[in-house]
């Protein structure tokens, strides 16, 4: 399927013809209902549309058939649902119009404007603070209507590659809870199986200061700022992203292979405490992080972290309203089970496994889920991409 012979060969020499947006569909009544009464509505199977990423199920519907919902205000975010539907206040809804019904396809438009996704975000979006959807832009829209055969052949073609995504999705979604799983199960000990230490009395946890993002340099000593251990940071790293100069690293707190980082203010408690273990060479630390020094396995005690038990017994050393955060000496009070290296070591060998398979853009399924969007990507580009004639 190389550059647009396939098109041509789909065409057979017949003609794209290209019309309004406005002139194809027909909107749907707007919805009365906002994001915060979606709950009144009580939970079921129909899939209720709104402008944020959340998915909703609810037991009423406002519509029935094949619809586009894309947001009227930020960025657009074209979905697709046939059946029953409800959609929030913020969402506009469209379908085909009965002129057109048997001369376009609904998928077909849905795809065509996801292709244009940019170019409308672009030039249909307009407004100080939030953007909204310039209507009357969207309705002079022109869009290429090849003959029916074709649309369903592209339609088709493109649909593969979304249901494969899909299912790798759904892959990817059922490895994590099985990882989740596992990982409880594994870090879990009966009373009396292993021996429980307070960090403090484990190792040594070490407070760390300066280094602002301003300060990083193209070229210096690793250096390691705490916002990416939110951003940037996988449970496990031995390269940093950034690099300070010779004279603020020799100033500042060293992480050493095998030390564990730990990020100790947030915005939110769930991310609070996250941990990145360190086995590459020493890196410079910035402030509101700890390095945690020890003799056990690094990679078993951010596992270790991750887990349900961990997570709640943080929660009772949290301070701060809007900046959350735990102390140096409150740190140093948490308890974690120690069982033998050898154990810690078969536990991490274990969960590697699966972190690699649910994680790893390298060799797991984020990097296939990634390589079939782009490839999806580039066909619905190659597909509907047409020579516009005057």
């Amino acid at each position: 399927m190389e550059n647009n012979n396939f098109i041509e060969k789909l065409l057979d020499g017949e003609e794209v013809e290209w019309k309004a947006l406005g002139e194809l569909i027909d909107k749907a009544p707007k919805s009365k209902i906002g994001v915060k009464k979606i709950e009144t509505l009580g939970e079921g199977n129909i899939q209720c549309f709104t402008s944020g990423k959340k998915t909703y199920y609810v037991d009423d519907f406002l519509i029935d058939g094949e619809y586009i919902f894309v947001n009227d205000g930020g960025v657009a975010d074209f979905k697709y649902n046939i059946g029953k539907s409800y959609y929030t206040d913020h969402i506009f809804a469209f379908t085909s119009n009965e002129k057109y019904k048997m001369y376009i396809l609904v998928k077909y438009i849905y795809y065509i404007l996801l292709n244009m996704q940019n170019h409308i975000n672009e030039n249909m979006f307009q407004g100080s603070g939030i953007k909204n959807l310039q209507k009357k832009a969207f309705a002079k829209l022109q869009i290429p209507i090849p003959p029916l055969h074709v649309q369903e052949e592209i339609v088709r073609i493109l649909d593969t590659f979304t249901e494969l995504t899909a299912e790798l999705t759904a892959e990817l979604t059922a490895r994590k809870k099985q990882y989740t799983y596992y990982r409880e199960q594994l870090l879990t000990f009966a009373d009396g199986e292993v021996e429980w230490k307070a960090l403090g009395d484990l190792g040594e946890v070490i407070r760390c200061s300066g280094m602002q993002k301003k300060d990083f340099v193209e070229d210096g000593y690793p250096a390691i700022h705490y916002g990416q251990i939110y951003t940037k940071y996988s449970m496990c790293a031995d390269k940093t992203f950034t690099y300070v100069s010779k004279s603020l690293y020799e100033k500042l707190k060293i992480a050493k292979k095998n030390d564990l980082l730990i990020a100790t203010t947030s915005e939110n408690d769930q991310d609070l405490l996250k941990t990145v273990a360190w086995v590459g060479s020493e890196t410079a630390v910035s402030g509101d992080m700890m390095i945690y020094r020890h003799n056990q396995n690094v990679k078993y005690m951010a596992y270790y972290f991750r887990t349900t038990t961990f997570q709640k017994q943080k929660t009772k050393y949290i301070t701060g309203t809007k900046v959350r955060r735990v102390s140096k000496n409150n740190i140093e009070k948490l308890q974690i089970p120690i069982p033998p290296l050898h154990v810690q070591e078969e536990i991490v060998n274990i969960l590697d496994k699966f972190d690699t398979i649910t994680t790893s853009i390298q060799s797991g399924l984020p990097k296939e889920i990634e390589q079939r969007k782009r490839q999806y990507e580039y066909y619905r580009n190659l597909l509907l991409t047409f020579p516009r004639q005057e």
